[in-house]
């Protein structure tokens, strides 16, 4: 079959929350990593796309060939252990506890950026010829959009912060569904076409995305962008990864589990009692 019921996929989010938590240092930071360095990668593709070919839209289209990629080969995001390792704590494994979740948050969070900022470095110089030439549109794209979600949002004090926080929620319900819609088929071209529709979404609508983040600003810095580290990481990151943790685990983990492994018990309809009509005696002669 195909296709997995929403019971059957709800209960392999808690198995794979699981799997990630009691998984060694070495693979989820080398799992963390590549997803890191591909959704980069991803994110340039796209950036590029559309500044060729002056079609944002089609640059949005493409952009989840990264998601769908990194996912395939068994690699990790922040957003998805966001919603998937506080689901086996819930469901009480054996084992897990709130220490294992920090520590796999923390790593993948350092894989993560450390792939991302790979990429980073290594576009840049491409673009860049070594860093002897001016990086053209791509390069200034990529610092306007650096300063637009840094500078452009602490221009509006709290409303601004609080903006990013929420883009980062609905980013993430998005996102984490695309991890799950992976779950609901058996088959490539079922995962990737389940993947491929709510990426699309969060990219187009420009939610904000923390690992995306990672590659985009150092980016963006290095490009010229006039905006300070500090300026990304209070203006951008953090509000970002907290919305993607809120949103992810709220929208789509928590709704999921609840309604799906830890179903409320069925109503008691009281059956309404048939009472046969009566008949009435017959008539005395």
């Amino acid at each position: 079959m195909s296709y997995l019921a929403p019971a059957e996929f709800a209960t392999k989010m808690v198995d794979a929350g699981e799997s990630k938590i009691f998984m060694s240092t070495r693979d989820t930071v080398i799992r963390a990593f590549m997803a890191g360095a591909i959704l980069a990668l991803a994110a340039i593709f796209a950036i590029t796309i559309a500044v060729q070919t002056g079609v944002f839209l089609l640059g949005a289209i493409l952009f989840p060939v990264g998601f769908c990629m990194l996912y395939l080969m068994g690699f990790d995001l922040l957003t998805g252990v966001f919603v998937l390792a506080p689901l086996a704590l819930l469901d009480k494994r054996p084992g897990v506890d709130v220490r294992g979740i920090l520590r796999n948050w923390g790593l993948v969070f350092l894989g993560n950026f450390g792939g991302a900022l790979t990429v980073a470095f290594m576009m840049a110089f491409i673009f860049t010829y070594g860093f002897n030439v001016d990086a053209g549109a791509v390069g200034a794209k990529a610092a306007s959009i650096g300063e637009a979600r840094t500078v452009g949002y602490a221009e509006h004090g709290l409303g601004g912060w609080l903006t990013i926080f929420i883009r980062g929620m609905l980013c993430n319900w998005m996102v984490s569904m695309g991890v799950v819609g992976a779950m609901i088929s058996t088959t490539v071209s079922g995962k990737v076409i389940a993947m491929w529709m709510p990426i699309f979404l969060f990219f187009f609508m420009g939610f904000e995305h923390s690992v995306v983040n990672m590659f985009l600003f150092p980016f963006g810095l290095i490009m010229g962008g006039e905006f300070s580290i500090s300026d990304y990481f209070l203006w951008n990151e953090i509000p970002t990864a907290l919305g993607n943790l809120v949103g992810g685990l709220a929208f789509t983990g928590l709704t999921l589990y609840t309604t799906h492994v830890r179903t409320a018990p069925k109503r008691k309809v009281a059956s309404a009692a048939v009472e046969a009509p009566s008949k009435s005696a017959p008539a005395n002669a």
